[in-house]
């Protein structure tokens, strides 16, 4: 059943990034792929938070401060040192991960509700270092005019992602390998340990793993990532300001996420693919568009109450416990079941 399971999810992820790398194929439309760039960074957000809060048990705010400082770093660094676009991606990267691992760290000693605060503190503090460090980031004003990305490719090639198409391959590139990713570290003995971890660590401690390292290892990870897809992400805004520190994307991956279902990756993503479209599809009524993305929002909580990923996880569980003879052993109306004999034979 599980083996069965595993290729039925393969195909639907062959079939759905296959879908994904035709859409600009298929149609051209520049809103479309918008849409497509805002779903690929929101999914690598959304899955960084549930590694973080649906395997490692902990609730993080600093997701949206690991990816501002992705983008500060990779703009800085290639508006005033030159780097190549790779390369100051990679360290935007880097430098999210170290402030991952020193707010851990300093932290997780504690409990899981000081890095909670911790974490929240830290975003807030991102968002006012941009805002007033003024001689680096250019205050509110931000930076822009961001230059044209030109990547380096292997054979000597160079890929100038200049049209709407082309921001479209790199996020969504990038993404796929990221979700990649996160789908290995879920589904190996790294995922299973941070799932022991959660549901309870003094058995999972006596049993010889170290919960201090696995919760650190999922917070570096989701920052590396979230820092490398706000450095790519801003060059596709054109600008970095300080409001890529702001709260509204912490709340939007915080409700993917629950409304995905913490800890199921695919619940995860097809949240992230609804709601990353929803408010735009929502655009034809100006004055009650957040009101209905809240009562959608609402709704779904109250059907769902575990996350989608959570209902499907509880239907799955109770067609197993299901006897597989459950028919067969239900009692005959008539009294002529072949367990017993009818009226006839008497």
């Amino acid at each position: 059943m599980s083996g069965r399971i595993v290729s039925l999810s393969g195909a639907a992820a062959l079939l759905l990034a296959a879908f994904l790398l035709a859409m600009p194929t298929l149609s051209g439309n520049e809103y479309l792929l918008a849409l497509g760039v805002s779903f690929a960074m929101f999914s690598v957000l959304s899955s960084g938070l549930n590694l973080v809060y649906g395997y490692a048990g902990l609730l993080s705010f600093a997701q949206v401060g690991f990816f501002g400082i992705g983008a500060y770093t990779t703009a800085l660094l290639v508006l005033e040192r030159g780097w190549s676009h790779w390369s100051a991606a990679v360290a935007g990267g880097i430098l999210a991960a170290a402030a991952g691992f020193a707010i851990g760290y300093a932290s997780l000693r504690l409990s899981r509700h000081a890095f909670a605060i911790v974490s929240l503190c830290f975003a807030l503090l991102c968002m006012i270092v941009a805002r007033d460090w003024v001689s680096l980031t250019r205050g509110s004003m931000g930076i822009p005019g961001l230059p044209t990305p030109v990547l380096q490719l292997p054979g000597g090639w160079q890929w100038r992602v200049a049209q709407p198409k082309d921001f479209y391959y790199l996020m969504l590139g990038f993404a796929i390998v990221a979700q990649a990713i996160f789908y290995l570290v879920m589904q190996s003995r790294l995922g299973r340990a941070m799932r022991a971890i959660k549901l309870n660590e003094p058995l999972a401690q006596s049993q010889g793993i170290n919960p201090l390292a696995y919760k650190l290892l999922a917070i570096v990870l989701s920052a590396v990532l979230a820092g490398m897809v706000g450095g790519l992400f801003v060059f596709y805004l054109t600008i970095v300001d300080p409001s890529v520190f702001d709260f509204y994307y912490t709340e939007t991956m915080l409700i993917m996420v629950i409304i995905g279902g913490p800890g199921s990756f695919w619940g995860v993503l097809g949240s992230t693919a609804v709601l990353a479209a929803l408010p735009d599809l929502l655009r034809f009524t100006t004055d009650l568009r957040m009101v209905l993305y809240g009562a959608i929002l609402i709704a779904v909580m109250l059907v769902f109450p575990g996350g989608i990923g959570g209902w499907l996880q509880r239907r799955r569980l109770a067609r197993w416990r299901r006897p597989r003879g459950s028919e067969a052993l239900a009692p005959d109306p008539g009294g002529t079941g072949s367990g017993g004999a009818g009226p006839g034979h008497q």
